[in-house]
């Protein structure tokens, strides 16, 4: 369960926030403070999975209050509670690992919102672990396997998030789509190890095919695609911060500092860039929000 601590000058905002994620079971919030001194040493002493914190405070301002949290060793994500649009501030917060926004005055669907999707991205990580697990019985897996319903709703709904992200003009935007479907039809315990998803995607391709170039293929083709994903993202975030596909997508598919870097690169028109992407977590969230959203169709 995430644990929480908010830091906000305001007593009534911080019990609200309390208060909603209480009643959402989103996590447990062990501390609560108005800021300055005993804020951080309230962080540090809890060392929650996660810091909700005000942006303008009286005795230091929030971007001050992570700027020492992190010199003094917590590595717990941050959450800024905001009530400006200034893009300038914004923009700062982001460099000192701001992944997500809620903004003043606080409502409670947008909270909801986005602590779910940090809950979801801790349950990705916390698969990303079991990634390594042995699955000797993949192999055993038929190659050919026969469309069903599921896998369709499955292709559509992926289909869907990759058109969000620039993607279904990409060639490795149809090697994700049919890893999609296999993940889906196979229902693994557990996330299979790339090599091992690329290798049952070469099978998929008929006996006429060699597996082993194929599967190298389909790896060069998917890097590019998320490649390319990153640098979109990075696009529509220096364009505007508070972009929704932004604001949703690019914390939930990659690593936020690499987003960073990335947007660093464009702005000095860097176009070979040196950012090494996350390709296991782009297709693992990828599988995780395809699930989540077709429970959600057929509820």
């Amino acid at each position: 369960m995430i644990s929480y601590c908010i830091i906000d000058d305001h007593k009534a905002t911080r019990r609200m926030i309390e208060q909603i994620i209480e009643d959402a079971m989103l996590g447990t919030v062990v501390g609560s403070s108005s800021g300055g001194s005993e804020g951080i040493e309230l962080v540090l002493s809890t060392n929650p999975h996660m810091v909700l914190i005000d942006l303008l405070m009286p005795e230091l301002d929030g971007i001050g209050m992570i700027s020492e949290l992190k010199a003094r060793g917590y590595n717990g994500k941050f959450v800024m509670i905001s009530q400006i649009d200034n893009k300038d501030m914004v923009g700062e917060a982001y460099k000192m690992g701001v992944e997500f926004f809620i903004h003043k005055p606080i409502n409670m669907i947008e909270v909801e919102s986005v602590l779910n999707r940090i809950n979801m991205q801790f349950t990705v990580d916390r698969s990303l672990l079991q990634i390594r697990q042995s699955l000797a019985n993949l192999e055993q897996v038929q190659p050919m396997m026969l469309p069903s319903t599921k896998s369709h709703s499955a292709r559509d709904t992926a289909q869907n998030l990759l058109m969000d992200m620039g993607l279904l003009g990409e060639r490795g935007s149809q090697d994700l789509l049919q890893a999609i479907e296999l993940l889906i039809e196979l229902e693994l315990p557990t996330f299979p190890p790339l090599k091992t998803l690329y290798s049952l995607l070469a099978k998929e391709r008929g006996p006429d095919v060699d597996p082993v170039r194929e599967s190298k293929a389909i790896e060069q083709r998917i890097r590019r695609t998320v490649a390319i994903a990153l640098t979109n993202m990075a696009s529509v975030g220096l364009t505007d911060y508070a972009n929704p596909r932004f604001e949703y997508y690019a914390p939930l598919f990659f690593d936020f500092q690499d987003v960073r870097l990335r947007m660093q690169e464009l702005e000095k028109e860097t176009e070979q860039s040196r950012v090494k992407t996350n390709v296991k977590k782009f297709i693992q969230v990828l599988f995780w929000e395809t699930q989540e959203k077709m429970k959600g169709a057929q509820s």
